[in-house]
Order: C-alpha cells, then sequence, then structure tokens
C-alpha cells in the first residue's frame, strides 16, 4: 500500500472524528438559506481552506522528513517514526498526560474561535473560515503530518496532507448540506478512536521499515532495488 493511498484512507475513515469534533461548527455557519447556490459556494471554499492548510502543514513536514533523511535511509526513517507513534500511543494509554492535553488544546481554540466569528463578514468568509479550521488543534491531524513525515519529501508531504483532507471531504460535507448533528447519534467519544490508528499507523511504519516481503503491509524494497540495477560491461 502505498503511502498515498494510506493517507486518502486515513482521512476517510478518520473523518468520523473530524465529523464529530467540527460538525457543530461547521452547523453553526451563517449560510444562507434563501440561495443554496451562494451557500454551496462557500462550503466548496470552506473545504478549499481547509485542505491548504493541511497541505502547507504537509509541506513543512515533507521538509523536516527530507532533512532527516540526509542523515539516514528510508527504512531506518520508518522505522524511527513507527517506534516513536507506538511509544507514544502506549504512554497516552496510560491517562497519565490526557488532562494536559486537553487543557493545552482548549487554549489554543479560543483565539482561533474569535477569529472564526470576524471573518464571517468578509465576503468570501467561507475560505477564511476554513483555513482557520485547518488550524483547530486535531489529534487525527496530526497524525497524518507525522506519517507524512515518512514521505521524506517536501512533495511527497504535501500530496499526502492534500489527500488526507480530500479522504476528510465527503462526511464533512454531508454534515454541512444534511444539517446532521452526528454526536446526537452516536454515542463513543471520537477522541478514543486516535489512540487506535496511531498505534496501526506505527505497526505498519515498523513493518514497512523490516522489508519482510510481505505484499501492501512490508514489501521487500532492497529486492525492487536490486533488481532495477542495470550492468554495463
Amino acid at each position: 500500500m502505498s503511502n498515498l493511498s494510506i493517507a486518502f484512507l486515513l482521512g476517510f475513515l478518520g473523518s468520523m472524528h473530524c465529523a464529530i469534533m467540527c460538525g457543530p461548527l461547521m452547523l453553526s455557519l451563517p449560510l444562507s438559506k434563501n440561495n443554496y447556490l451562494v451557500s454551496a459556494m462557500q462550503l466548496g471554499m470552506y473545504q478549499a481552506g481547509r485542505i491548504v492548510v493541511y497541505t502547507v502543514f504537509g509541506l513543512l513536514a515533507g521538509l523536516i522528513g527530507n532533512s532527516i533523511k540526509l542523515f539516514t535511509n528510508q527504512q531506518t526513517l520508518s522505522l524511527l517514526i513507527g517506534g516513536l507513534m507506538v511509544v507514544f500511543t502506549l504512554i497516552y494509554f496510560t491517562g497519565r498526560y490526557v488532562n494536559q492535553i486537553n487543557t493545552l488544546q482548549r487554549k489554543l481554540i479560543e483565539p482561533i474561535s474569535t477569529l472564526m466569528g470576524k471573518v464571517h463578514k468578509l465576503r468570501f468568509w467561507g475560505f477564511f473560515a476554513g483555513m482557520l479550521n485547518g488550524l483547530i488543534p486535531c489529534g487525527m491531524v496530526y497524525l497524518a503530518l507525522v506519517t507524512s513525515l515518512n514521505s521524506g519529501s517536501i512533495t511527497g508531504g504535501a500530496s499526502f496532507m492534500l489527500l488526507f483532507g480530500l479522504g476528510t471531504t465527503p462526511l464533512m460535507l454531508a454534515i454541512s448540506l444534511g444539517g446532521i448533528y452526528l454526536k446526537r447519534y452516536i454515542r463513543f467519544s471520537p477522541n478514543k478512536m486516535i489512540p487506535w490508528f496511531t498505534l496501526f499507523i506505527g505497526a505498519l511504519f515498523i513493518l514497512r521499515s523490516v522489508n519482510l516481503g510481505i505484499p501492501f503491509l512490508s514489501p521487500n524494497n532492497q529486492i525492487r532495488s536490486s533488481a532495477n540495477v542495470v550492468e554495463c560491461r
């Protein structure tokens, strides 16, 4: 499975978390009930603004990953990232730092919420509101960013986060257009999904780093590389 496939699936499968966390925010958008075309345009710009921010973050993550690759190879980078993700997930499961993380998240959201109320006065408020949404601290976005580090390139990181954002879009649009408040119908905390996603991605990265020859899960990149060597005589 390629990194780009993982990106889209991570966004699509994780969009339930995005829907529950950001659903109330999207349902509070000042959409016109008399002009559905204008409302649809603002919603489209909202999603575009959110994805633009994710892509820029991915570009920065790819830049960092590319810098790390100067000192190590792709397999070692994958093993390092996967190992850190597993370790941090296990620490999270102990419950020692959950309250501190939630408190920090609330403090970071407050100034963004204030700005969100001001951009609604602009003509193309949907795009700017979407960009602010992209800045909201979110465990699923952080997971995607850490995963995009493994791309090891600027374009790879940007592409990863672009596809992650596109993966989250269908359900987010459905909420806005359908007016669905999922928290009324789904009885679980979305934050419980993130550690398991993190553990799965971390384990996948570790498997991909050891070249076991398992298709999709742990392909043998060394065999593929040696097969492409051309001997000149």
